[in-house]
Parts: C-alpha cells; sequence; structure tokens
C-alpha cells in the first residue's frame, strides 16, 4: 500500500465515524488511518438550518468531539442528511419507521447532502464542507420493502437506504457524486486532506469506484473543486 506523506506535526488520520461503508470508501485512498467513534447529539442542530447546514454543522461537531481527545490528529468528520420536499430524514427509529422512509421516497427524487470536516487541534486548522446529490428512487415494492427492512440494513442509514445494497437496488439513477450517497464524497475529501498538508499518494482510476470516474468533482486524475469550502464560522 502507498503510504501518504504527512506534514510533521500531524500525528495520524482519524476518521470519526463507525460507519463501514466511511470506512471501505476512505480506504480506497490508500492512505493510513484509524477509526475513532464519536459521541455527538445529532439532534442538536441550530433551529431553521438547511440540510446542508445540518451536515455541516454534525460532521464538525464529530470531527471536533475527536479532535479533543487526539489534538495532534488530523481528523475527518462526515454526516449524511437526506432531504425531500417535506423536510429531512435522519436514521429510522424503529423498523416501521424505515418502512415510512422507504414509501415517502419510493419513485420520488431526493436530495443526499454529506457534510465533511477536517479539524486539527494542534496546531489549529478547521474547515467544513458538503457535496449534494440528487437521487431518483425506482417503484419498489411494497414486498420489497418488507425484505429489505427484515434484512436490518435499513436502520443505521440516513433515508432507511443503501444506495449499493446489491440485491434491494433503490435508486434508479443519480445526479452528482455516488460516494456521497454511500455517505463520503470522496474526491471532496481529497481536496480538503490536501488543503490541511496531507500529501495523497497518485490514486489511479482503479483504485476509485467506478462511479467516481462520472463525479462532478473530478477535475483531473485525483483532484476536487475547493470552491464551496466553508469555514466553520459559517454555520
Amino acid at each position: 500500500m502507498a503510504v501518504a506523506r504527512r506534514a510533521s506535526d500531524i500525528q495520524g488520520l482519524i476518521l470519526a465515524s463507525a460507519s463501514p461503508r466511511r470506512r471501505e470508501l476512505l480506504a480506497h485512498l490508500g492512505i493510513p488511518f484509524r477509526v475513532v467513534a464519536a459521541d455527538v447529539d445529532e439532534e442538536a442542530v441550530p433551529p431553521g438550518a438547511t440540510p446542508e447546514d445540518m451536515a455541516r454543522y454534525l460532521a464538525h461537531a464529530k470531527a471536533r468531539a475527536v479532535a479533543e481527545r487526539h489534538p495532534r490528529a488530523l481528523v475527518v468528520g462526515a454526516d449524511t442528511i437526506v432531504a425531500d420536499r417535506w423536510g429531512t430524514l435522519g436514521k429510522p427509529s424503529s423498523a416501521d419507521d424505515a418502512r415510512r422512509m422507504l414509501r415517502r421516497l419510493r419513485g420520488r427524487r431526493h436530495r443526499v447532502v454529506t457534510g465533511l470536516a477536517v479539524v486539527r487541534l494542534q496546531p489549529g486548522l478547521d474547515v467544513v464542507s458538503h457535496a449534494a446529490s440528487r437521487v431518483t428512487m425506482r417503484a419498489y415494492t411494497d414486498v420489497e420493502i418488507e425484505a429489505y427492512v427484515a434484512s436490518g440494513d435499513s436502520l443505521d442509514k440516513a433515508g432507511a437506504y443503501a444506495v449499493q445494497h446489491p440485491s434491494f437496488a433503490p435508486a434508479s439513477g443519480v445526479v452528482g457524486c455516488w460516494c456521497n450517497v454511500v455517505g463520503l464524497p470522496l474526491l471532496r475529501l481529497c481536496a480538503l486532506l490536501r488543503q490541511a498538508g496531507l500529501t495523497l499518494p497518485p490514486i489511479g482510476p482503479s483504485a476509485l469506484p467506478q462511479a467516481c470516474a462520472l463525479c462532478p468533482d473530478m477535475a483531473g486524475p485525483n483532484t476536487a473543486r475547493l470552491s464551496d469550502i466553508r469555514r466553520p464560522s459559517s454555520l
């Protein structure tokens, strides 16, 4: 495995998430990292926040919570929000809640927003960004919903679904970053890590998920636009 060259003051890279999907996606970059789950209240968001604000706020809160314990490490936080015309959808609270969400999304289009934060406390660094994608769901049946909910896969995911699930395959189309819908927009994260002083190893197309070739953030072999990076003060 190629190893990234790190700035001398960075003591390791930490993913502040217990999500196996995010861990698998980050592994595509070929850099060593460890996982430290963040314990934050995901309901504690500013009143009136947009889905973008919510995702950035929670991603930053997760990264800061872990950075407090590892102040010289580079900490990555992420949070994914599903939003449709009626509001936002987080993780379902029960199987019945998952069924409700899946019926609400069925045959319709919605947005998926993932907030990203990269934090290092010593010396200080705080950058926050987000990616947004449009997802169109297919007209899956009630029988398919029951089978998917019974599998248990829906209960730990925003909107109660995994776009990459091989048998349920709930989406008929994705416009924007596919990895964002899974939970970690890789090319946007590459940009943030570079800004934080991490030199990534060369990443060939074969190392990334196939969908990355169509990502709007693909401005080169493994670069991403930095146009919408926001500082935490903008939250």
